[in-house]
């Protein structure tokens, strides 16, 4: 399968964005492009990666940059069943809202799997559009984020969701 990716500049850094032709499967936050795109290459080892503009890229930057905005795109999403039963939890967030990993746990009926759902929020391929940075610590606290907490901390920020909170 052929993976199509453009790197972007944005207010968060870089931002890579690829599709498959079932739809949009990598987000990848960084501080480098070339940073990005080898972790895209490595992720998707498996698949031919060549740089390319896509239609789905447009709205996928507007979507960041307007996180309220819906998001219709398609997305192809690859996990075990866990993982997708996490990242579809994800997706219903409201932006605007934050949830704990223990009430997400909760939420997908595995009520003491919380260190679980962190390890699948930290595992989500397309970070922002499957919005892992609302989930926070059950004391407020902002942990764990790929793309670095201070980017958690800004995308929570436009969001206006941000409680008052501290980084661990």
């Amino acid at each position: 399968m052929n993976l199509q990716y453009h790197v972007y500049d944005s207010w968060l850094g870089k931002v890579l964005l690829a599709a498959s032709p079932a739809g949009l499967c990598s987000l990848i936050l960084a501080d480098d492009a070339r940073a990005a795109e080898t972790e895209l290459v490595q992720t998707f080892r498996r698949h031919s990666v060549s740089p390319g503009e896509h239609p789905w890229f447009a709205q996928a930057l507007q979507h960041i940059e307007t996180p309220a905005l819906p998001l219709t795109l398609p997305l192809d999403l690859h996990g075990t069943p866990f993982q997708l039963a996490v990242w579809q939890a994800l997706v219903r967030i409201p932006a605007g809202q934050t949830r704990s990993y223990a009430e997400l746990a909760r939420q997908i009926d595995k009520p003491t799997a919380f260190r679980a759902v962190a390890r699948a929020c930290g595992a989500n391929p397309l970070a922002i559009l499957v919005p892992c940075h609302r989930v926070i610590g059950s004391d407020g606290s902002l942990t764990g984020y790929s793309g670095g907490l201070w980017r958690k901390r800004a995308l929570l920020q436009r969001e206006n969701s941000l409680p008052e909170t501290t980084i661990h």
